[in-house]
């Protein structure tokens, strides 16, 4: 969800982040997208192959420039990915995978296109590029992260936003597979030379460690925050939302309520609040 640090406001969304990676912005732009949805345009310096990463809604003039800009680059795209299942994601993959003849690797089989799973774990070579997948769910129960090692940067999908802060998508999504995903996170950045966050929403994240530490330090000011509720009387999702998201836009109440019930949910099975049912 928006409206929280990190990331500058002002700061330009679309263009070259790195060597490898070229960011189309998907004209989608809403209180929850952001800017839009960020799709991604790897590719390794000197290859004629690419890897596109969340071709985004299906809009065909935004399919349509994400192939020509290949194109101008001499590039062909060999393979699309998907960081997650959500419609603002992956909605246009089918039909890119038409224009392209590309085939669609998920986590989510309902999300696959005549291509094998992926799995935290696996690393894919595309003409020389190295793009390792990790694991990272929470936000959703399929959300992945592509580490670019090259370039020391992570493809966080929602799991980090560039600004704001995301939700966790309960029931699919559980704050406990989520602050594991965080802490991950937090070790590739501080151990494993990832510097980069290129999110699937809003602006570059140049300190990938502070936009971690900050995630983690959000959850838990929230998660306190919650508990206090419940203490003070806040009987029903909705309830908390009134009082902890008070200072939050409207509109993105309907996803904190999920957030909020996914924080119930993770104090319930660790005993610091009663059952809420």
């Amino acid at each position: 969800m928006s409206g929280l640090l990190p990331g500058d406001p002002a700061a330009v969304v679309g263009g070259e982040a790195t060597p490898r990676a070229l960011c189309v912005l998907a004209p989608n732009p809403s209180p929850m997208t952001l800017d839009g949805t960020n799709t991604w345009l790897l590719s390794e310096p000197g290859s004629d192959l690419a890897v596109v990463i969340d071709p985004g809604p299906l809009h065909e003039g935004h399919l349509r420039r994400v192939l020509d800009l290949a194109e101008e680059r001499g590039k062909r795209i060999a393979l699309t990915l998907l960081t997650h299942g959500h419609a603002d994601h992956s909605e246009g993959a089918a039909r890119f995978a038409e224009l392209t003849g590309t085939e669609v690797r998920a986590l989510d089989p309902a999300h696959r296109l005549g291509a094998e799973g992926l799995v935290g774990g696996q690393r894919l070579d595309v003409g020389g590029l190295d793009l390792r997948v990790v694991a990272t769910p929470g936000h959703t129960s399929d959300s992945l992260t592509f580490h670019l090692p090259d370039d020391g940067a992570v493809l966080t999908g929602d799991t980090v936003l560039g600004r704001g802060t995301t939700m966790v998508a309960h029931p699919d999504g559980r704050l406990g597979d989520y602050l594991d995903s965080l802490r991950h996170l937090h070790t590739m950045a501080s151990a494993h030379g990832v510097r980069t966050v290129l999110p699937g929403h809003g602006p570059v994240l140049a300190d990938a460690l502070g936009a971690v530490d900050y995630y983690l330090a959000h959850r838990a000011t929230r998660l306190a925050q919650v508990e206090t509720a419940v203490e003070a009387g806040c009987r029903t999702a909705a309830d908390v939302v009134a009082r902890v998201y008070a200072d939050v836009d409207r509109a993105l109440w309907p996803a904190a309520e999920l957030s909020v019930r996914a924080q119930l949910e993770y104090l319930e099975e660790h005993g610091l609040i009663p059952d809420q049912d």
